[in-house]
């Protein structure tokens, strides 16, 4: 019998701990819920799982050299019935700024159109072209714009699940910027986000120079993505475009570009 009291006695404690940890799980569910509340730790867990989105989505390359920056994209062809030219990962925003995108296509869109409507009215007013820094913090300002309050300005009701490369060229030289969910940007000189932003990140802080080439920065591009793409690397899942510091203009690399780049990569 005593040890059936020990053993009842030992019991307790445990439904003690499963009480608590129930209370938690439904407590942190709660604050799942509200994208605009804060968790007792100070956290936003909407944000933190719009992040996490992102490692889902494509693998995308910056890199910044003094003659420009260049942008590649994985672009995954699920079905050999599927049109390459179809998928658009990177997009023009103004003759002199470009955006590559990892996540929800079609959060990304918004973001850009956004960025569009912004350049093409700083260009009116101000019969100048934005600066980039100043067009990634108007991606960031409508990135915020998420909730449940009464804003009308506000046209989303959770975060956005995409984070951009924007690469833009303006009277202070080229520049490479990303911005996530929660309306952070920061400045890069060589950048990875998506699927595989960890192993690639990795390959360009070993490889990057400062002093590098805007052709030597093209090779780098590829050689990172074909280091950690599943498929092999071909012109048809490859997106490539650069922004040049001589003509301040963003140029897209068709198939033969992106093949005759392929072809100089060393083996």
């Amino acid at each position: 019998p005593r040890e059936g009291r020990g053993a009842r006695q030992r019991k307790g404690p445990t439904r003690g701990n499963n009480k608590r940890e129930r209370d938690m799980f439904f407590t942190k569910s709660e604050y799942d819920h509200g994208v605009n509340t804060f968790s007792p730790e100070g956290r936003l867990f909407q944000v933190e799982y719009a992040i996490e989105a992102i490692k889902l989505g494509s693998t995308v390359v910056g890199i910044q050299v003094a003659e420009g920056v260049v942008l590649a994209v994985e672009k995954r062809i699920t079905s050999s019935l599927l049109e390459s030219s179809s998928i658009e990962k990177i997009m023009e925003v103004d003759t002199h700024i470009a955006a590559a995108m990892s996540g929800l296509i079609a959060d990304a869109k918004t973001l850009i159109d956004h960025a569009r409507v912004e350049a093409q009215y700083y260009r009116f007013n101000y019969d100048e072209p934005m600066r980039a820094e100043s067009c990634t913090q108007s991606i960031c300002d409508l990135a915020l714009r998420f909730g449940e309050g009464g804003n009308k300005e506000a046209q989303m009701s959770r975060p956005f699940g995409v984070a951009l490369l924007v690469a833009g060229v303006d009277e202070n030289g080229p520049a490479l910027y990303h911005t996530d969910p929660s309306g952070t940007y920061s400045k890069f000189l060589a950048k990875a986000i998506g699927v595989a932003s960890e192993g690639a990140q990795t390959a360009l802080q070993e490889k990057y120079n400062k002093s590098m080439s805007l052709a030597e920065a093209e090779i780098l591009a590829l050689s990172t993505l074909k280091q950690v793409m599943e498929e092999k690397i071909n012109s048809l899942n490859v997106e490539m475009c650069a922004v040049r510091a001589d003509s301040k203009r963003v140029v897209f690399y068709n198939k033969d570009k992106v093949e005759e780049i392929l072809k100089s990569m060393p083996q």
